[in-house]
């Protein structure tokens, strides 16, 4: 067997969020006019986090229009999980509508599912990592075994570096 019954187990126990991201893409020279770079969103039932990518990453420019991501809330995304793509993009259009009504018409949009999008219940004792083999070195790590954040991808990192420098 490549792995062991509880290794199995560990690995099964990991359980993540749900939920959907929508870009919005704008002709050069648009503008969405909020004061604004990012916003979490607690009184709506689908939208959670709205960014605006220029404004977030202090880029201003005349040839390339603005970007928008809109990421759902974690139950809209379980809910709405198996439903088609576009059916989705569309009600989540709807209720940016609400948020931010008035945005201009993108010129283009991408929605994008995330079935696995962030951890919810990391193995018990993972440490950051999990040594399947020893010889030869088998190690998995990231945010699944420690938080879903950059730190927890930094701190896993970090463990599966330790684990194979112990059997290197």
């Amino acid at each position: 067997t490549v792995i062991s019954e509880c290794q199995r187990q560990q690995l099964e126990s990991v359980s993540y969020s749900s939920r959907y991201a929508l870009g919005l893409f704008y002709e050069a020279g648009t503008k969405i006019d909020v004061p604004w770079a990012g916003q979490y969103i607690t009184s709506n039932p689908c939208i959670r986090f709205i960014s605006i990518d220029n404004k977030k990453r202090n880029i201003e420019s005349s040839e390339v229009g603005p970007s928008l991501v809109v990421h759902t809330t974690v139950p809209f995304g379980v809910t709405y999980l198996e439903h088609s793509t576009e059916d989705v993009q569309e009600l989540i259009f709807q209720q940016l509508e609400s948020v931010l009504p008035g945005l201009p018409q993108p010129v283009a949009t991408k929605c994008q599912k995330w079935r696995h999008s962030q951890v919810t219940n990391a193995p018990d004792n993972s440490h950051g990592q999990l040594t399947l083999h020893l010889e030869p070195s088998l190690v998995c790590g990231g945010d699944g075994f420690t938080q879903s954040n950059f730190d927890g991808c930094v701190s896993s990192a970090l463990c599966v570096l330790e684990a194979l420098k112990n059997h290197v």
